[in-house]
């Protein structure tokens, strides 16, 4: 009998009820958990990438601010010829009616505030969605002076006939990855992300 191995998975499940609220004798989730606690606990060794002036010390944060602005004009080059033939005057325009084709009615503020814009840059495209007809708005019912934004039949049915043209340019903007690629990456950009909220609003609030 693999003594060793019992008495390996007895210390894990003991660490199991120490370490999550509410331990459960479901199979299931205790893999669940056993699999993310491997992962941290496993230093994966693999080479350390190469880049342009690595042996000049050219650093690794400097690589990835360089390479996420080049993939968000590469985004943008994709995105511009999605649109091309279609009612939008840019791609900003279809990412604020997706957002509120996904999220639902929302302040103005929110909607500026989700796409990371500046007032000034946010009020304008929405300007240009209300002159088309794609979303309307509505006084808040608790604030008079809050703007409640929504999309209209209008606003779907253009971002539909779009939508083929737009998942398009997203899969040629991760072409080259697999699957399991993606979601590491988006489990990273997603790392990325929460923080620099979490910064913003402290600097807001």
């Amino acid at each position: 009998m693999l003594y060793g191995l019992v008495n390996q998975l007895i210390d894990l499940v003991k660490k199991y009820e120490t370490d999550v609220e509410g331990p459960s004798d479901n199979i299931i989730e205790f893999q669940d958990w056993l699999n993310k606690h491997l992962k941290s606990e496993v230093e994966i060794s693999s080479p350390e990438p190469q880049w342009i002036g690595k042996a000049n010390g050219r650093s690794a944060d400097s690589v990835i601010n360089t390479s996420l602005v080049h993939l968000y004009r590469y985004a943008k080059m994709h995105a511009k010829t999605a649109i091309a033939d279609t009612s939008f005057s840019t791609p900003d325009e279809f990412i604020y009616l997706i957002g509120l084709a996904s999220g639902g009615s929302m302040s103005k503020t929110a909607l500026i505030k989700q796409n990371i814009h500046e007032k000034p840059v946010g009020t304008l495209i929405i300007n240009r969605l209300l002159n088309k007809g794609f979303i309307e708005e509505r006084l808040g019912d608790g604030d008079k002076r809050s703007k409640i934004i929504s999309i209209t039949s209008l606003g779907n049915q253009h971002l539909k006939e779009s939508m083929d043209k737009i998942k398009t340019a997203s899969a040629n903007v991760t072409e080259p990855l697999s699957l399991t690629e993606k979601m590491n990456l988006i489990d990273l950009l997603l790392k990325l992300e929460d923080f620099h909220w979490l910064q913003a609003e402290k600097k807001i609030g």
